[in-house]
């Protein structure tokens, strides 16, 4: 009989799955950075406890296209700094990906608020451009011109918190208390320029980042930059606090309700 595929793996495939991906290569992007000063009230306003503001209300753009030989892959996120534990980093309320496979690892595994969206970096000469888009609206729109090279920063550590839940079967709550995730990332640049321009935030009811209106550009910046991720459970959060934001995770929460027609296959 030929292998049913949707049959089991033997361990030896799993084994080598995982030895697989332990070896993967740095993976390379050139990413546009914006970051902003915001209204205080309004990054407070999107943080679910435990997290905290920093004293600075900043808001950061990442518009990313990655190097995949053959499946080239636009990454993007809008994330507020947040303060937990004693420890500075973002909280991303938004991540739009090119393509579904980008999607499940960072939402299943670490909590990720990843949604399938277009990611655009454009550089013409001088002129960048950088869009992320969801439902036809541009809700993020950088526009600048390079402004000379900046010096290489050393390879840094990053901070990024996530939520990771389950909603209810039973439309109540969640199937369990939630975990606040602490993601950390070691980063290496190649490649840093410094641009000359502005950020444009568009009003979209489905990735409301203009609520977080630009106060005044911290950084502006165009490089090329390779990273890796782990994450840890920081600790389990009151999923009634938590409750409130979870709307942040979807386009419409009440989908989270919908179940299959009766006899659907």
């Amino acid at each position: 009989m030929a292998r049913v595929r949707y049959g089991a793996r033997t361990e030896a495939e799993i084994s080598a799955a995982r030895a697989t991906s332990s070896r993967l290569p740095d993976i390379w992007s050139t990413g546009v950075v914006a970051v902003w000063e915001s209204d205080p009230d309004a990054v407070a306003a999107v943080l679910p406890p435990p997290l905290k503001p920093t004293e600075r209300p900043l808001v950061r753009a990442s518009i990313s296209k990655v190097d995949l030989s053959g499946h080239p892959l636009g990454a993007g996120s809008v994330a507020v700094a947040a303060l937990h534990d004693g420890r500075e980093g973002w909280y991303p309320l938004v991540m739009p990906m090119t393509h579904e496979r980008a999607l499940i690892g960072g939402r299943e595994v670490f909590g990720e608020p990843k949604k399938l969206g277009e990611v655009g970096v454009e550089r013409d000469g001088l002129v960048v451009r950088a869009v992320l888009a969801r439902h036809g609206i541009a809700f993020v729109e950088v526009r600048g011109a390079v402004d000379g090279p900046l010096p290489l920063p050393e390879p840094a550590q990053k901070l990024d918190f996530y939520f990771k839940f389950l909603p209810a079967v039973d439309g109540q709550g969640f199937d369990a208390d939630p975990v606040l995730v602490h993601c950390t990332r070691n980063e290496k640049f190649r490649k840093l320029e410094k641009l000359t321009g502005d950020v444009v935030l568009r009003e979209s009811m489905y990735d409301p980042v203009a609520d977080l209106p630009v106060r005044r550009v911290v950084e502006l910046t165009i490089g090329e930059k390779t990273s890796d991720q782990k994450g840890r459970v920081a600790e389990r959060v009151s999923a009634q606090a938590l409750l409130p934001y979870i709307h942040q995770r979807y386009d419409d929460p009440q989908q989270i309700l919908d179940g299959p027609p009766a006899g659907s296959a």
